[in-house]
């Protein structure tokens, strides 16, 4: 009744939520993704485009093509994976395959990308997006935007300036992480009955999430702050023979 009740619910882009039976076969075959994906691989190939914008496009079907789409529909940790390979994989390959830019500002955008995160992760936003195709594209558009722009942001902005843009997000990540991990109860509705084929009460799930962002995902922030910082330090070589 619980699974059939969320069902007529909750519409994610997705689709219904994964189980373990089924999940091997549930790509997402969206012509418009497919052809949106094919359409950037041929700009890039005609470009002769870095790495870095192929290991980006590579890690987008990853998140929307493969399985853990419909995984994501499923389990708040797999949307959490997904958001962060989307704001901290995808995003910095990206903005490192693109020219880069004149001015930072960023601190609006380190501000702006912190904003949109959590707004999206509040519970009745986060509901929204998972209730129809429109709002969980604005999700996903606008967490890579704000993501995007931190990230050219950081690449034009002096070493210290980056830093402490670095030392910012991973703060905030580590903050609503630890938030998700010690709440008294699960707050995503749409993950009331989508958890438990996977032997996971919607509170467990929640609180395996909340980690994510809490350790590995707030975690990628400070080592690129600390490589930032190791360049900074380290003299230059006084050879060059």
């Amino acid at each position: 009744m619980a699974a059939s009740l969320e069902a007529s619910v909750w519409t994610p882009y997705c689709g219904a939520g994964a189980t373990p039976l089924d999940l091997m076969v549930r790509w997402n075959l969206d012509p418009v993704v497919i052809a949106g994906i094919l359409a950037l691989a041929a700009v890039l190939w005609r470009g002769s485009a870095p790495r870095s914008a192929w290991l980006a496009l590579g890690l987008f079907a990853v998140i929307f093509v493969s399985p853990l789409c419909a995984l994501s529909s499923a389990l708040l940790t797999a949307r959490t994976a997904h958001h962060v390979l989307l704001v901290a994989a995808v995003a910095p390959l990206a903005a490192w395959s693109l020219p880069p830019v004149s001015r930072s500002g960023l601190a609006a955008a380190t501000l702006c990308a912190a904003a949109v995160f959590w707004i999206w992760h509040a519970p009745g936003a986060y509901a929204w997006a998972l209730s129809n195709d429109a709002p969980y594209w604005l999700m996903q558009t606008s967490l890579f935007g704000t993501a995007l722009w931190f990230w050219l942001a950081v690449r034009a902005a002096r070493p210290m300036a980056a830093i402490a843009g670095l030392l910012v997000s991973t703060v905030q990540m580590g903050l609503l992480g630890a938030l998700l991990t010690v709440a008294g109860r699960a707050l995503y509705a749409p993950h009331a009955a989508t958890t438990w084929a996977w032997g996971l009460p919607p509170l467990q799930d929640q609180q395996l999430a909340g980690r994510i962002m809490w350790a590995p995902a707030a975690a990628i922030y400070l080592v690129i702050a600390l490589l930032v910082l190791g360049r900074l330090l380290t003299p230059p070589s006084a050879s060059t023979a």
